[in-house]
């Protein structure tokens, strides 16, 4: 156990625990509680975590990041959303002057942790309450995993590295995959012939509202649970909002637990590029469960069981 990254206000209860699967027995070596007041996340102040004062132009975003939105008080990290002004200059290629400015209305945060420490599996809890009121959409709360290579919000870092999970030498998507197992020489130093990414696994995307959905036992509030990877399976993909017929292959190995299912609304995507070659599929296994009232009233524990490796699973 490396002591330095257990926070020092964890309960002892709480440095062991057991496997949903499989009942193995897991050691800590990671906790933060949140509970020393005063704590800011702005980059280069926090050794676990950074803040980022940027804007999101990722999923059509209307808010701008601001780091200051992040900190901790009575016990806990609390991350704000406000509706306030933001000017930044932005770089446009197709105008003249190639400098504009834009505006976003509303100002939020995220933390991360990329480039301060990585997780390659074992078992991640999460104790949180969600934002804003059950019933009234808007907000889509997050608490995600990327891989190291691309970060989040910088899209640039994210071309043909996500989410790729893939270390075989395909020549069809040798131009797709920027890390390529087909590289005799692939940059920053990385090793040779070996394929390299960033896939991501979504612990909760939480979508509140009070929308009826079709074709799903689950409706609005609910949260998506996702692992997506690439390169997907190109054949015999559902529509979207429609559930796969039995001979595709998102049939086999998925089970479900109560109040959860087949998320229809999201089976990946295509990833567009001006040339043919460097077009990919991405899937995505995703499922969605029911949400409450509770859920944003009070804190809930959140948890995600992940064992790479041949004989590996993925668990919600």
């Amino acid at each position: 156990m490396r002591a330095g990254w257990v926070d020092s206000d964890t309960l002892q209860d709480d440095f062991n625990i057991n496997s949903y699967v499989d009942d193995r027995n897991y050691s800590i070596i990671f906790s933060d509680e949140f509970n020393a007041a005063g704590r800011t996340f702005n980059d280069g102040t926090d050794p676990r975590w950074t803040a980022l004062d940027k804007n999101d132009y990722t999923n059509y975003a209307l808010h701008y990041y601001k780091a200051n939105l992040a900190k901790t008080n009575d016990g806990y990290l609390n991350i704000s959303t406000i509706h306030k002004e933001t000017q930044f200059q932005v770089l446009d290629r197709s105008s003249s002057p190639r400098s504009k400015v834009e505006k976003k209305y509303y100002q939020s945060a995220m933390i991360n942790g990329w480039n301060k420490f990585c997780f390659t599996g074992g078992i991640v809890e999460i104790n949180a309450k969600l934002p804003g009121k059950y019933d009234i959409g808007g907000l889509w709360p997050a608490m995600w995993l990327l891989g190291n290579l691309a970060r989040a919000t910088y899209v640039g870092s994210s071309d043909y590295m996500w989410p790729w999970s893939y270390n075989e030498c395909k020549r069809s998507l040798q131009y797709s995959q920027y890390v390529s197992s087909c590289n005799k020489v692939n940059h920053f130093d990385m090793q040779p012939f070996k394929g390299r990414g960033a896939p991501e696994i979504d612990i909760l995307e939480a979508m509140p509202g009070k929308e009826e959905l079709i074709n799903t036992p689950i409706n609005k509030p609910y949260f998506s649970a996702s692992l997506q990877v690439s390169p997907g399976i190109p054949e015999n993909r559902p529509e979207t909002a429609q559930k796969p017929d039995l001979n595709y292959w998102y049939n086999h190995g998925l089970d479900y637990g109560q109040n959860t299912s087949l998320n229809i609304f999201f089976y990946g995507l295509k990833l567009q590029h001006k040339r043919k070659e460097q077009c990919y599929q991405a899937d995505a296994l995703s499922a969605n469960s029911q949400l409450t009232e509770t859920h944003f009233t009070d804190f809930h524990k959140y948890r995600l069981e992940w064992i790479p490796g041949d004989n590996g699973y993925i668990k919600w």
